[in-house]
């Protein structure tokens, strides 16, 4: 078995504060992604940066310092790993990170929130125009290679009504505009990637990854699925389970966002890429 985890942290080290390092010290993944992490490996602690048992590979953002950032902490060591997609305005923003390991390559993403009429949901939309032509570009050179391929983060849009609670209300929202819901369903129908969540459970509503910590958001369990393993054909079909690891109550969130952890019945190939 495969077990990959994605999870939107909301600053590494306010949720290591919070309960992280004890979820880490617990987790059964061999795989995790991180988002959000919001800090340079040189600003973090050891135990955060590179924790033992753990090989790690960060990309923060040299534009914004203290913004976005992703990682990738594995239990085998990745025999190469790449930082950003190729695409020089988001080369340095802490956006993607890739590792490859014997049979599958992981992503870590974080793609950028928008805000419908402003610049930001301009730069939104390009990541999105040049990010498809890379997913492509992926899957192919990883099955020249025998690989299957997991893109792992916070994908910041919610794909189908029964992905938010409140879909009615934000339909001219970011996140959920129809061009960013018809953009995630290019990722599957043109580039061929399966939402491996919806591959095991396609009626919903939810489970919702991310709850507004306003209000009562997360006990009236009003969230968005917003944080997806978008998986290749191969290995998706492979999925035997898939949980959203939601806390108990709202006073034990280490973070906005609850980890997403798929387990894979993956084949010799891919059992290399465990410890």
């Amino acid at each position: 078995m495969l077990t990959v985890s994605t999870v939107n942290v909301n600053g590494l080290r306010a949720a290591a504060k919070k309960g992280f390092v004890e979820w880490l010290a617990a987790t059964e993944a061999d795989i995790v992604c991180l988002q959000e992490v919001r800090a340079a490996p040189d600003d973090l602690p050891e135990d955060l940066a590179a924790p033992a048992g753990w090989h790690t590979v960060h990309a923060d953002s040299r534009v914004l310092k203290g913004r976005s950032g992703v990682a990738i902490y594995s239990r085998a060591q990745p025999s190469a790993t790449r930082v950003g997609y190729g695409v020089t305005e988001f080369e340095a923003s802490g956006r993607y990170v890739e590792a490859w390991y014997p049979g599958v390559v992981v992503g870590s993403l974080y793609l950028p929130s928008g805000e419908v009429g402003t610049l930001r949901q301009e730069q939104k939309e390009r990541f999105m125009a040049t990010f498809l032509p890379y997913l492509v570009e992926l899957r192919d050179k990883a099955a020249a290679s025998g690989c299957e391929v997991v893109v792992c983060g916070d994908w910041n849009i919610a794909h189908q009504e029964i992905d938010l609670k409140a879909w009615k209300a934000n339909r001219k929202n970011s996140g959920f505009t129809p061009g960013e819901r018809a953009w995630m369903g290019r990722v599957f129908d043109e580039a061929g990637y399966r939402d491996v969540l919806r591959v095991l459970r396609p009626e919903g509503p939810g489970p919702y990854t991310w709850w507004s910590y306003r209000g009562k958001a997360y006990d009236n369990d009003s969230g968005w699925r917003i944080d997806y393993q978008v998986a290749t054909p191969g290995l998706a079909t492979r999925a035997v389970k898939a949980v959203v690891e939601r806390a108990d109550s709202y006073d034990d969130r280490w973070s906005d966002h609850a980890p997403f952890t798929a387990v894979y019945d993956w084949p010799a190939g891919g059992d290399q890429a465990q410890s």
